[in-house]
């Protein structure tokens, strides 16, 4: 295969165009366009729209040998797995009434997930359960947090609407202080911090937007009390209201078609268009599901990861939306010559472009009016913003009750108002606005998550980070002894988080075991260990270029820092070779037994 071959689009006329339209929508205040929904806005994060008044307690003090603090799937497995290493002193520090994590505050209208569901739902081999369809929606998935919970037991060991403020090391009695808004002193040997990537709405920086005297809220907090129904539908109290959306991510892309069927008439303010695949969203088979053998979850995960990084496979287990974007754009398999790094970018490239190609013939193949559908076309590479998937976004513009208003132009809507939405030097007058504006993926943890991290010496962990953050594997820290984190810092992404935070929860789980086996006061990492994972570590690229400027020439987004990268996104991890050898080397490194890369202290 030519570089060229099948190529029926002027390459150079698209490469002009994406950097206009990514330039055009590059703002000088980067991250800071967006708001911290705290002070008057804290309603937007603190209210628990599903438990509005939570069952009044005690402040509670106690020891216990391990805190985790998040009781979505990252806290869930980091359970199971301790559970399974004979670790059950463990006491879970959740916000939400219930488990399920995000998908405990994620209920808006049409909410799902868009992996696979045999391969993201995890404990689905142990707990014996089949997904209903391939991809799961809200509703099932929270069910399914909840089945965990019960199956192991959590729910008696669980402080549920508690929010950690604050986790602090006591180097006197060699143990951490977990201290949340009702005044609870947990007092913890280990701490597992399992709050997730993206867990914590953020709000635009709109200005006037204290002002509207309609009604509001985040996706991430769905009120349905105001708009009546639930996750699949039925908001039969906006029959007669003007919504506005702010936002065009996953949860715009999820929920406009539910409001589009129940709401007097929807105004989808868009900044940057998602790209829309298709979905095909189907039932399980029963017959299928009974024919898989023991470790077929597994395999499967592994199976999809493989195709994620380009590695030629026998089958694809999985064959969906990313599957399919992964195959197109990878470099072509088995050619006898070898290609310079030069060529292999700019098969990637050219391939790129052509699977965007068919996003955009989707959009004309689906919107009937002209304008409308160049709007909503994506006019940049696959991995610059999180690929989405929907049978029934793109339709919703052919309805007479949604308007796309583009503001592209202005960079964003203009301000707010007592009675609507402003932009593009027009008033849109609303009953309801909807902030769609995803989730904070800030750095900086106590903005991430809302808890201020404090180690040995008074060390706070984001003026470390600040400094120049070390860790080994990515999931902990010299100065915060007997402290890990589940996440996608300085370790290997997979865009199936669930496996890879399954994976991290058994190392973490095996670290603890042993640990305590041995009997040691601190484990923490050692500099030696610390300067040799970053020898390991090179700025990642996405997309195939190999540089790093890959998503530095993105249309702003959280995946490039709202267009602010240097090269290299913390929020995509940083292992090079991928999950699967990042996987391979976290169990050799068990299997040799002897830490390396702790100091184990003890007491005297």
């Amino acid at each position: 295969m030519g570089p060229d071959d099948g190529i029926d689009f002027d390459a150079d006329a698209l490469r002009e165009r994406y950097r206009r339209e990514r330039d055009k929508r590059l703002r000088a205040d980067g991250v800071d366009q967006y708001r911290e929904a705290s002070g008057e806005l804290a309603r937007y994060v603190e209210v628990d729209p599903y438990v509005p008044a939570p069952v009044e307690r005690d402040p509670v003090h106690e020891d216990v040998d391990v805190a985790i603090v998040g009781g979505g799937f990252s806290g869930l497995l980091a359970a199971a797995r301790l559970i399974e290493r004979g670790v059950d002193g463990f006491r879970i520090v959740e916000s939400g009434a219930d488990f399920g994590g995000t998908w405990y505050w994620n209920r808006y209208p049409g909410a799902q997930c868009d992996t696979d569901a045999y391969c993201y739902l995890p404990l689905l081999e142990e707990l014996g359960y089949m997904p209903k369809e391939k991809y799961a929606y809200a509703d099932e998935i929270f069910e399914h947090s909840q089945r965990i919970g019960r199956h192991y037991g959590l729910y008696e060991r669980t402080h549920f609407s508690t929010r950690v403020t604050t986790i602090e090391w006591d180097d006197t009695i060699a143990r951490w202080h977990l201290r949340t808004d009702r005044g609870d002193d947990v007092r913890a040997r280990f701490v597992v911090s399992a709050l997730g990537p993206m867990s914590r709405p953020k709000l635009p920086g709109i200005p006037g937007l204290e002002t509207f005297r309609g009604h509001s809220f985040h996706t991430g907090r769905w009120d349905y009390a105001f708009t009546g129904g639930d996750s699949t539908g039925g908001m039969t109290r906006l029959a007669d209201k003007r919504v506005a959306v702010v936002g065009t991510g996953a949860s715009a892309i999820q929920s406009v078609p539910r409001l589009a069927r129940d709401a007097q008439h929807v105004f989808v303010f868009q900044r940057t268009p998602s790209s829309v695949d298709f979905r095909r969203n189907r039932p399980t088979d029963p017959d299928w599901w009974s024919s898989l053998g023991p470790g077929w979850q597994r395999q499967r995960r592994e199976n999809f990861d493989a195709i994620s990084m380009g590695r030629a496979v026998d089958v694809d287990l999985v064959d969906d939306g990313w599957t399919d974007i992964f195959r197109s754009i990878s470099s072509p398999k088995g050619e006898n010559r070898p290609r310079t790094r030069e060529e292999r970018d700019r098969i990637v490239e050219l391939t790129d472009m052509r699977k965007m190609e068919e996003i955009r013939r989707r959009v004309d193949d689906t919107v009937a009016d002209q304008q409308t559908a160049e709007l909503l076309k994506p006019y940049y590479r696959v991995m610059c913003k999180r690929p989405t998937f929907n049978d029934e976004y793109l339709a919703c513009f052919n309805r007479p009750n949604v308007t796309l208003v583009d503001v592209s132009e202005s960079k964003g809507v203009e301000r707010i108002t007592e009675r609507g939405v402003v932009a593009n030097g027009q008033e849109y007058e609303v009953d309801l606005i909807v902030y769609a504006s995803g989730f904070e993926t800030s750095p900086d943890l106590r903005r991430r998550t809302g808890v201020d991290l404090v180690g040995r010496d008074g060390v706070h962990y984001d003026d470390l980070r600040r400094q120049g953050l070390r860790t080994l594997h990515g999931f902990c820290t010299r100065g915060f002894p007997n402290l890990f984190s589940i996440g996608i810092s300085q370790n290997a992404f997979s865009v199936n988080m669930t496996s890879m935070f399954d994976d991290q929860a058994r190392h973490i789980a095996y670290i603890l075991a042993e640990a305590m086996a041995r009997g040691a006061r601190t484990v923490e990492p050692t500099v030696e260990g610390q300067d040799a994972w970053a020898a390991e570590l090179t700025p990642p690229s996405s997309g195939g270029d190999g540089s790093g400027g890959f998503l530095k020439s993105c249309t702003p987004g959280y995946y490039n820092n709202e267009g602010r990268s240097t090269g290299g996104n913390s929020f995509l991890g940083a292992y090079p070779r991928g999950i699967g050898a990042f996987n391979r080397l976290l169990e050799e490194w068990r299997d040799a037994g002897d830490l390396a890369g702790l100091a184990l202290t003890f007491e005297s």
